[in-house]
Formats: C-alpha cells, structure tokens, sequence
C-alpha cells in the first residue's frame, strides 16, 4: 500500500536534513507570510529564507498588502529607499520570528537563517558595504538574519570587518573556485579578530552562496561559440560546486580551524544558489539531486522545492565523481572556454543584475507611492 501524496511529498525533504543539508526557500513575500504559505513550507521542512532584490520587486510591486503601511511611509515623507527598508523589516523580522525554533535547535547547522541583501549597488565599494551591513543588522535586530554582501574584491574586506563586528554574513554571487577560496580565509580572519577581541564566535556565522546554473549558462553560450563538444554541455556549473565543496573541506579543518571551532566558531557552508535549470533540456531538479550533502545548504526557488517534493531523488552525491568534475574542468579549457573568464563575466554580470533590479524595486516603490496618493 502506497503511502499518502501528503508524506510522500514531506519525505524528501526530510532525507535531504538527515543527510546534513538545510534546505532555504529563495523567495519572501509579505503574502506568502500572510497566507501560511511559508509556514507551510517550515512544516514541510523548509529550514531557512534568502531575499533578494529582484525577489521583493516582484512581491511589492504586485502585492496590495503592502499598501497600508506605505501610505503611512508617505505621510511620514520617507524616500523610496527608506520606504523599502521599512517594508523589509518587517517582512524579514517576521520570516526570523517564524523560523527561530529551527535556529534554537539548530545549533552549528544553518537552519532557521533569513538573508537580507546589502545594497548591491554598494558592491564595489568596501566602507559603503561595511556601513550598510551594520546599518541592515541593526535594522532588523535579530539573532538569525544574515546579510549578504557580495563577494567581489572590495566585498572581501567587508565580509571581513562584518564578522569581526559580530555580524552573521551569506557571501552572495560566488561563481569561481577562488573567489570562494577567499571568501572562506575572509571569514576566518573575522573570526580571528572577533575572537582575539573578546567576542562570542557562536553569535555569528556564514553561509558561501555559490551559483551553480548560471555557470552552465554562460559557459554552455561560450562552448557553443567554440564549437565545443556537446557532451560538455550541462556539466561545468555541477562540476565546479563539488570542487567548491572540497574547499570547503579543505579550509574547515586541521588545528587552527579546530581552535577555533573550540570557542565556539561555525564553518562556512556552501550555499548552492541558483538552482533552478535554466535549459529545459536538463532535468528541472538536476542541481538539487547532483549537490546533496553533509554541511551544506540549498536554497531553491518555489518551483523547484515544488518539483523536488514531486519527483526528487535523495542521494549523497556532493562527493561523487570528482576525478570527472576535474576533468571537466580541464575539457573546457581544451575547447577553448577560459574558466576565468565565464565566471568573472558571471559576477560582473551578477552584481549589474541585482543593482538594476533594486534600482527598478526603487523605482516600484515611488510610482506605488505616487499612486496611493491620487485622489
């Protein structure tokens, strides 16, 4: 006798936290808040929330729920990014009201976090960042927010100076191995300098959120162009996680991590970020089924948690294939695809994406605001 659809479908997310992976849902909205539908969610074991801008975009231009608490933002003459900031608030405060006994229980795994985004147009810009950060920590005020700041170049010595300062960071738009490398010894000096200051390295921690299907995107482009094997194609974004991951093991141990762990220091999780296909001719669920593993967080758009809870399978996977994930790598090389160069156009491209998207939400935010004032 078949089970009931119902448990059926809460199983699968149940075998991915056995086997030591959170899983986030990529969206928030106040009415998804509203409706239950996050609760619902955290029932089913969801066990985190990231935002972005493009995500509270859609949400505020297209939700009236917003409606009354901006008119009050106008008659109290805030600006549209004050504006934002204010909803935000409230929908974050509320995600890490409903998630905190998955924080309290959590202990050194990332479950209960909520992430809300620094400004990213600010991603470039080292002091901004750190400002904002700290600005977005006191804003929401609550033990489980991460921030996210990106992680170019002149984000590194922010993410640095956030977690000396106490503050939990989700290192966003990662797409190349070294980078994600930097972004981990980054964290581990604020930690040094957190603890070498007398703070308490169990009130913070991190999250590396590394995109996996834009990487395919870009590179399967650039193969095309090459006129590159087609058996290529699909296979870079798969490959290049599992090999983030193994930096991750490689920099989460050995006596200096191991003293810090001892006060009370979290690692840094990969964070599989884009998870969605992007080609319809690969399977919808092949960056959750292909990147399941211990210490590790997925987050997935509605959809995909929609159709992993429909068809996915559940497997350790995160360490398999890893001779083959190196040879991929090489492959691309081989058919004149420069890695460096996909994922540095990936990140440009990243940062470029969500800074016009929190332009637009701006831009939302003020003809929403000119709008309820009309007679």
């Amino acid at each position: 006798m078949k089970a009931p659809r119902c448990e059926v479908i809460m199983a699968s997310l149940r075998e991915l936290s056995e086997r030591g992976q959170s899983v986030w849902v990529d969206y928030l909205s106040r009415p998804m808040l509203r409706t239950g539908e996050l609760a619902e969610l955290v029932e089913a074991g969801v066990t985190g929330v990231t935002s972005n801008p493009t995500t509270f975009k859609k949400a505020i231009a297209d939700a009236e729920a917003y409606d009354d608490q901006l008119r009050e933002l106008i008659e109290a003459g805030s600006k549209p990014k004050d504006a934002f900031l204010a909803l935000a608030q409230q929908d974050i405060r509320e995600a890490c009201e409903l998630l905190r006994p998955a924080f309290d229980r959590g202990g050194a795994d990332y479950q209960g976090w909520v992430s809300l985004e620094a400004d990213p147009r600010l991603a470039y810009d080292t002091q901004a960042s750190i400002d904002e950060a700290v600005h977005l920590h006191r804003l929401i005020d609550r033990p489980n927010l991460f921030v996210k700041i990106p992680g170019t170049e002149e984000g590194l010595p922010a993410i640095e100076e956030a977690i000396a300062n106490g503050i939990p960071v989700n290192v966003t738009l990662l797409f190349s191995l070294s980078r994600h490398r930097a972004a981990a010894e980054a964290y581990l000096r604020g930690l040094r300098r957190l603890r070498d200051s007398g703070g308490d390295l169990t009130s913070v921690g991190s999250v590396a959120s590394f995109f996996v299907s834009r990487v395919d995107a870009e590179a399967d482009r650039r193969l095309a162009e090459a006129n590159g094997p087609e058996d290529l194609r699909g296979t870079l974004a798969i490959a290049n996680a599992k090999l983030a991951y193994q930096t991750y093991l490689e920099v989460f141990r050995g006596p200096e991590w191991e003293e810090l762990a001892a006060a009370g220091a979290r690692p840094q999780q990969c964070l599989w970020a884009s998870t969605s296909t992007k080609d319809p001719q690969l399977r919808d669920v092949l960056y959750v089924e292909e990147l399941i593993g211990p210490d590790t967080v997925n987050t997935m758009p509605r959809q995909t948690i929609a159709d992993f809870r429909d068809h996915g399978t559940v497997a350790d996977t995160v360490q398999t294939g890893l001779p083959e994930a190196r040879r991929t790598l090489e492959r691309f090389a081989e058919a004149g695809v420069d890695y460096d160069k996909v994922t540095a156009a990936l990140e440009e491209d990243g940062v470029r994406q969500f800074a016009e998207s929190f332009r637009e939400l701006l831009d939302g935010i003020a003809v929403k605001q000119e709008a309820l004032t009309r007679p």
